[in-house]
């Protein structure tokens, strides 16, 4: 795909292809030092992090992946797009790349991806940052997303009206977001096709214990104490309609020494609404 000269003025990466399972998963590489790998979530891509990764890239490594199905990468339309599969992928890639160690930065799927990969190399992980995400079961599904996993309302929702992407480039920030920024966010998804994981992720949200997901969660919320004794700094907007003040909450108690930043006024897409403010905190932290 290819990127508009105005949108590459805001993400001015050059892309990097990884091959895992025969799918091109792709990503940003820029910078040098110590590794920081950026996760997102659902529905964003590594556009997310480039403000992150243009503070960071002149004394860290940052690497930012797009998701099977996301961004820049392979979107295969019969594929198994659950948490089990996205957390393989992002450990074969990074096996690929030969990493010793490496810091962690996680938001809204990307926690509970990038906390299963926590688990799979639990050597590896150094300092972690997470933002607005969760890696733990809570009770509640908001409404606006439960009508999005309705069988064949939530494809033409989803995947017909770009009714989620879309509305997120509102609905998540308490900053208007300029049109340039909202056009890069929605970039990858333009059409039926592209938006084949958004509703996968929907989709695959655990609510039955007879799903994979809810298996591989668990197993996941249990290894989560034991990244107690590592650097923790959660930036959090308290504005965010989905993961509210019970996901601050709780990670809060799974990391009580953790340097929480909390903003009252901000909402889901933290890094958009706290660029001025929170982005210099995760370097001071990062690279102190």
């Amino acid at each position: 795909m290819e990127i508009p000269e105005h949108i590459r003025a805001e993400y001015s990466f050059s892309s990097q292809w990884s091959t895992v399972d025969d799918h091109q998963l792709h990503y940003v590489d820029e910078g040098a030092g110590r590794a920081v790998i950026m996760l997102h979530g659902n529905p964003t891509w590594s556009f997310l992090y480039r403000n992150v990764i243009k503070s960071l890239r002149d004394q860290c490594r940052c690497l930012a992946l797009d998701h099977i199905g996301c961004g820049l990468s392979d979107k295969p339309q019969d594929y198994a797009y659950t948490l089990k599969q996205h957390i393989s992928n992002a450990v074969a890639w990074i096996e690929q790349l030969r990493l010793e160690s490496f810091d962690l930065i996680v938001h809204d799927w990307g926690g509970a991806i990038g906390m299963g990969v926590a688990q799979e190399l639990p050597n590896k992980v150094g300092k972690v940052v997470i933002l607005n995400t969760a890696a733990f079961f809570v009770d509640r599904i908001p409404k606006r997303i439960s009508i999005c996993r309705i069988p064949m309302l939530g494809d033409l929702i989803v995947r017909g009206f770009n009714g989620f992407a879309g509305p997120a480039t509102s609905m998540a920030v308490s900053k208007p977001l300029s049109k340039t920024v909202k056009e890069g966010f929605l970039l990858p998804y333009n059409s039926w096709s592209n938006r084949v994981a958004i509703l996968r992720f929907v989709q695959d949200i655990p609510t039955r214990e007879s799903q994979e997901t809810f298996q591989v969660l668990k197993r996941i919320e249990k290894f989560l104490p034991n990244l107690a004794r590592h650097p923790v700094l959660i930036g959090w907007g308290r504005k965010d309609f989905c993961f509210d003040d019970r996901f601050l909450e709780r990670w809060q108690a799974l990391y009580p020494e953790a340097n929480v930043l909390a903003y009252p006024k901000s909402g889901h897409y933290i890094l958009e609404d706290e660029k001025n403010t929170l982005i210099p905190q995760i370097k001071d932290f990062l690279i102190e």
